[in-house]
């Protein structure tokens, strides 16, 4: 695994004093023995760091630089990138860390680096070089032409691994609208056949036409098509959600970043089989399910797509239908993966993601619960800590373990206590004739108490939730009560 393989090089590198460059780290990858069976392109990984805050977020241009701090440790960053191109089954060589004093408008990254990834691309017998950033597309078209292997910035791999996931036709409609505005916006001078100019003698495109303005012209007339595809996906969605309204059932919807363990947490209170894998972006098409939790509360339970650290734009924009499941939802369950050592830098992704979709997470306690996973990663002593942790959190997360089912029973808990906020008390004199009101009352709502008389009436004590309270309010009318 890439992170083991650097905690075990990291120090060697270091003793080696004058003759290591201190700020290039590598992660060693396996053998060519290995790879002459494989079929799989090879790939180098680039993580530049910027040593000063002001150019993390920088797409290569000083101008468009925004002060965004990376809470993120390069290390983190490298494992994460490397993640990112192992899931679309890419062969990675390598991945090094990159220092950078400031963007070159270029190439991004200095001449000198250029050079030295020119000859490892060569000796290593790259096809493909991903740079774990933001790069315009003259800088691309530059180090394509200078390392001779095709590059991908972040944006490109992860819509690469969108469109290896995206199984149902509204994920493959979304991921090809994300992809296709991505194009659209790298036509200026990605290549050179785009400064032709065009004849007049074609169907399309009057004299003189730029090839370019025909390129984006086609690229936008597939992009109108998928938007008024996705109308329609839109408003099925939206009659499901209405539909879902008249049941009704509160819609609880699982968020967190990639990785963290939804999925699992999904399937094992649910008992589906959605595709749970240790891997990034495992699941892209949401899948939902009728819950009944430990109280008698029936819910809507919503899987979603992971989010990541600088989830591209085009992509937040693209799954809006999708994500509009999230926004509609009655109570979000962010999963943090808790044994990760990032765990609040993650936090702070998904929070913005979730703020970018409209939803307040810092007034939205009721609203938000943190469900804190994998606690059984954690050693002993990290797992008291943690436990000390959520005692003193405002929004009292719950700690469970996906795999284990360690502490399900109080996130079920949980949930119905924050689901149950505006719920009513009601006691009740239910007829002892009223059996069908009664199996209704114990299927519905929760039973506080219970009493039965010499007549054999029973009195009862229920919490009902407020969506229910019309269907009993109906079935008491209907039973002459």
């Amino acid at each position: 695994m890439p992170i083991k393989d650097r905690d075990q090089n990291g120090p060697a590198d270091a003793a080696d004093g004058a003759a290591a460059e201190p700020q290039k780290k590598r992660i060693p990858r396996r053998s060519r023995t290995e790879d002459t069976r494989a079929v799989r392109q090879r790939a180098l990984v680039l993580v530049p760091i910027f040593k000063s805050d002001k150019w993390k977020a920088a797409p290569a241009d000083s101008r468009a630089a925004r002060h965004v701090p990376d809470i993120h440790s390069p290390e983190d960053r490298l494992a994460e990138a490397t993640g990112l191109a192992e899931a679309i089954d890419l062969d990675v060589v390598d991945s090094l860390i990159i220092p950078i004093g400031a963007p070159r408008p270029a190439t991004l990254i200095g001449s000198g680096k250029v050079e030295e990834i020119k000859a490892l691309v060569a000796d290593e017998k790259v096809d493909l070089v991903i740079v774990d950033h933001a790069i315009t597309p003259g800088q691309q078209k530059v180090l394509e032409k200078t390392w001779n292997a095709k590059v991908l910035d972040r944006t490109g791999l992860i819509l690469e691994i969108f469109g290896s996931r995206a199984k149902t036709k509204e994920g493959v409609l979304q991921v090809e609208l994300a992809h296709l505005s991505y194009q659209k916006g790298r036509l200026v001078r990605a290549w050179t056949h785009l400064e032709r100019q065009r004849g007049g003698a074609g169907f399309l495109g009057g004299p003189g036409e730029a090839q370019i303005e025909l390129d984006r012209r086609m690229l936008q007339d597939r992009i109108d098509a998928i938007k008024k595809d996705l109308v329609d996906v839109v408003r099925t969605r939206e009659l499901h959600r209405a539909g879902r309204r008249k049941t009704p059932f509160p819609i609880v919807a699982i968020v967190g970043y990639t990785n963290a363990g939804k999925s699992t947490l999904f399937n094992r209170v649910t008992g589906a089989n959605v595709l749970a894998k240790d891997q990034v972006f495992a699941t892209l098409d949401p899948t939902m399910r009728e819950l009944k939790l430990t109280s008698g509360r029936r819910i809507i339970l919503s899987d979603t797509v992971g989010f990541i650290s600088d989830l591209p734009t085009a992509l937040v924009a693209a799954f809006r239908a999708t994500l509009e499941e999230v926004i509609e939802a009655d109570l979000i369950l962010h999963v943090r993966d808790i044994a990760h050592n990032e765990t609040e830098a993650q936090a702070k992704d998904v929070e913005k993601v979730l703020g970018d979709l409209g939803i307040d997470t810092q007034s939205a306690g009721k609203h938000i619960l943190e469900v804190w996973n994998k606690i059984d990663l954690l050693e002993p002593d990290l797992l008291e800590e943690a436990m000390k942790d959520a005692r003193f959190e405002e929004r009292r997360p719950a700690l469970i373990s996906a795999v284990t089912g360690e502490g399900l029973e109080l996130l079920s808990a949980l949930i119905d206590e924050r689901l149950g906020v505006s719920d009513e008390i009601l006691n009740l004199v239910i007829p002892a004739r009223e059996g069908r009101l009664m199996s209704w009352l114990h299927e519905n709502a929760d039973v506080l108490e219970r009493a039965t008389d010499e007549s054999g009436d029973v009195t009862l004590r229920v919490r009902v939730a407020t969506e229910k309270k019309d269907r009993l309010e109906a079935a008491m009318k209907k039973a002459g009560l």
